[in-house]
């Protein structure tokens, strides 16, 4: 028995179950997982020095990190602007349509997240139709849309990753595009189908503030005394005093004729750019002001669901030594806030708005706790020929990589030098792109990988296959690799799925002597396949908070779409890519 334990196949099969049972457990926190899974495979001899340094330089991951990097030059041009300005009509299937259309072309060469973030902000503002028949539809183009090419999502690129690792040859840009697009034509009719399901939320139907930002009265203030009219604070340009705190008890609504008192904290709401108005009144401070972080120098983020600041208030958090930042703003879709804003326990999908100091852009935390959006950032614009460069740089490197001309990896790396050349990018902006925790993910993967691979763990799916090869048939192989992928992505997140999932895919493969093409993308569109959880890919979050849907609204869009996107995924690898 002991003997039996302490087989390194065994050891093996018991760390991956184990890894998985914590992935389902700690879903905010697959970083730390996957990091203690590598020091247990270094420190257990399971996998060799050379395989170590071979994972974190795999050919693949380097190249998502390029493609990650260098994507953040387009994201600051007015490219994915310009694409937004035709969105939006009078006419509601007209509209459906050209925002499925164009967020699913933007998505299969652009990140996922820039595009979904640059259009929630028109979809959510326009004066046609509620935001809440749009959003989920922006957020399932991006997925579909992602699985039409090589580059549409990182999950393409780590499954090449894992590819290139076993020594196959590296899928081609348009592998995906054959079951992308039967995925966006079939899926796309169903959306349209089941958009009488998509609910209809009005704002005015529960109390919707926009940003809620917090200004303190200090004693010596020229406005004591007087009344909130007779010191102009009910004429702001896109601001309104919503609160006001006194000796711990809200005044809601504030009326015209109330008289401002010493120590009285003042709350508006609107559009936080026009904050640094408030400066102009005497003795009325805000935060970040008062610790010397500039008021022009905003920046917009969202709080992820594995952020550490969760069920935190700021003032817990000791959020500026962290961050080297301070929060002017703080705004949470479908719920009211109320209260100073140090004393409001944060949330996934709160949206805060950042006074930045010169350390900010150089913290690792940042991207670990935050999508970075850009609707109220200063940070400078490329325009002129830095943007024509940008623009024009990435799209032809996408189509040299598409057409064969230089491989996708030696193209982005070029690119990353003239950006950095021209200043359109920073050292420092690379550095802080950079996505460490999914480098850590894949690479460990890659190594968990490697070593079933080396101990034989995985040699006991031969012997249940033909055990039962009456049952097994290469199609019937296909469709467990594809459920388990799936399963995972809905369990855990996408990335760990099919890091999680290829291994065995490939030695089923082996085993059934089927096409490995045909299950690595089983595994890929798999995993991709995130529609009825919110939480299980970050636009779902992003619209989930935007839009203020409930669970159920994406569970009565999303099964069906999953239901489809699987017959289609089953039916349409066979016949493209054959078993």
């Amino acid at each position: 028995m002991l003997e039996w334990f302490v087989n390194p196949s065994t050891q093996l099969l018991v760390l991956f179950i184990v890894t998985v049972c914590c992935l389902i457990r700690f879903q905010s926190h697959s970083d730390k997982v996957f990091g203690i899974l590598l020091l247990v495979l270094v420190s257990c001899s399971l996998v060799t020095t050379e395989q170590v340094i071979s994972s974190f330089s795999n050919e693949g991951l380097l190249t998502l990190m390029l493609l990650m990097v260098c994507s953040l030059a387009l994201e600051r041009t007015k490219l994915l602007r310009m694409i937004t300005n035709y969105v939006i009509g009078p006419h509601y299937y007209s509209t459906l349509l050209r925002l499925f259309s164009l967020t699913a072309l933007s998505s299969a060469i652009l990140n996922n997240t820039a595009v979904v973030s640059t259009m929630l902000a028109p979809i959510r503002n326009n004066p046609h139709h509620k935001s809440s028949k749009l959003l989920i539809p922006l957020s399932y183009a991006a997925i579909l849309g992602g699985t039409l090419t090589l580059v549409g999502t990182s999950t393409n690129l780590i499954v090449n990753s894992l590819v290139l690792d076993t020594g196959l040859p590296t899928l081609r840009f348009f592998d995906f595009t054959a079951v992308g697009l039967c995925l966006v034509l079939g899926c796309g009719v169903l959306l349209f189908a089941l958009s009488p399901l998509l609910p209809e939320y009005d704002k005015t139907q529960v109390q919707i503030r926009d940003y809620i930002i917090d200004t303190e009265v200090a004693s010596d203030s020229d406005l004591i005394g007087k009344s909130v009219e007779q010191n102009g604070l009910r004429h702001l340009e896109s601001l309104f005093l919503v609160e006001i705190l006194r000796n711990g008890r809200l005044i809601s609504p504030v009326t015209p004729q109330e008289v401002i008192w010493p120590g009285d904290r003042l709350l508006f709401s609107g559009d936080v750019k026009k904050v640094t108005t408030l400066t102009q009144f005497s003795g009325l401070s805000l935060f970040a002001s008062d610790i010397g972080l500039p008021l022009n120098n905003l920046s917009e983020v969202v709080i992820r669901p594995e952020s550490h600041l969760i069920g935190k208030t700021l003032k817990h958090a000791g959020f500026r030594a962290l961050f080297d930042a301070a929060v002017v703003a703080i705004k949470r879709d479908g719920e009211a806030l109320c209260g100073k804003l140090g004393d409001v326990e944060l949330q996934a999908g709160d949206y805060l708005v950042l006074a930045v100091g010169e350390d900010y852009a150089s913290r690792n935390n940042i991207t670990k706790n935050f999508f970075l959006l850009s609707e109220v950032e200063t940070e400078h614009c490329l325009d002129g020929w830095k943007e024509k460069l940008a623009i024009g740089g990435f799209l032809t490197a996408i189509v040299f990589a598409a057409v064969g001309v230089v491989s996708l990896f030696k193209v982005m790396l070029i690119l990353l030098g003239l950006l950095l050349l021209s200043g359109c990018l920073s050292a420092n902006e690379v550095l802080q792109r950079i996505p460490k925790n999914i480098w850590l993910i894949i690479s460990s993967a890659l190594l968990l990988s490697q070593a079933l691979s080396n101990s034989g763990a995985l040699d006991g799916l031969e012997t249940i296959v033909h055990s039962y090869d009456y049952l097994f048939t290469p199609f019937i192989g296909l469709v467990v690799v594809y459920l388990l992928a799936w399963l995972m992505t809905e369990l855990v997140t996408n990335n760990a799925a099919a890091t999680l999932v290829f291994p065995i895919g490939i030695e089923l493969a082996s085993t059934l002597a089927a096409n490995p093409q045909a299950y690595i993308l089983a595994v890929a569109f798999g995993a991709s396949a995130s529609f009825i959880s919110p939480y299980g890919y970050q636009t779902n979050l992003m619209v989930f908070n935007a839009g203020q849907y409930k669970l159920q609204d994406f569970v009565k869009v999303g099964v069906p779409m999953c239901l489809l996107y699987g017959v289609i995924v089953l039916t349409a690898i066979p016949a493209f890519i054959g078993l």
